[in-house]
């Protein structure tokens, strides 16, 4: 996947084309990890969590491949945030990710979030895909969606 230009000066243009309907290999895929506080599931900090860990990145050197920045809802209370980087990055939580994932792309409003959990479903068990571990790329901020006229999230989950 290549890096995309960044036209807004915060998150750049999403093309879902490379990543729609894909089987991702990953081995030891380096991201950090950090929580968000939630309210019944909207994020509540996630602005401020974001501005923390870019500032250690730049601290560290490192860049973000693709702009990957998964979200995993354990609790309509928190929300952890996996943030792809390209080596380690000091002073936060490092973790790694290996195996097999689907994706599928959606667009849209976040209301749809409960449509678009149950169209993959199906698709990933019409194609034989057992799932495990779910995550939520939401792939640019509510005003660069509006600038760009397109909402993309991507649903990505373990293949078991």
């Amino acid at each position: 996947m290549e890096e995309q230009k960044n036209e807004t000066g915060c998150c750049p243009r999403f093309n879902p084309e490379p990543w729609e309907d894909k089987i991702l290999n990953w081995d030891n895929k380096r991201f950090i990890r950090d929580k968000v506080k939630c309210l019944f599931y909207m994020p509540l900090n996630f602005g401020q969590v974001m501005q923390r860990l870019d500032k250690k990145i730049s601290v560290s050197g490192a860049q973000t491949p693709d702009y990957l920045c998964l979200a995993e809802h354990p609790s309509k209370w928190r929300m952890d945030i996996f943030l792809a980087v390209d080596k380690e990055v000091k002073n936060v939580e490092n973790v790694f990710l290996s195996g097999k994932y689907y994706v599928k792309v959606y667009e849209g409003d976040f209301r749809e979030t409960e449509k678009w959990c149950k169209d993959y479903a199906e698709k990933a068990q019409e194609k034989g895909i057992k799932t495990g571990k779910m995550y939520m790329w939401y792939t640019t901020c509510p005003k660069c969606a509006k600038v760009y006229g397109k909402n993309y999230v991507a649903i990505i989950a373990e293949i078991i």
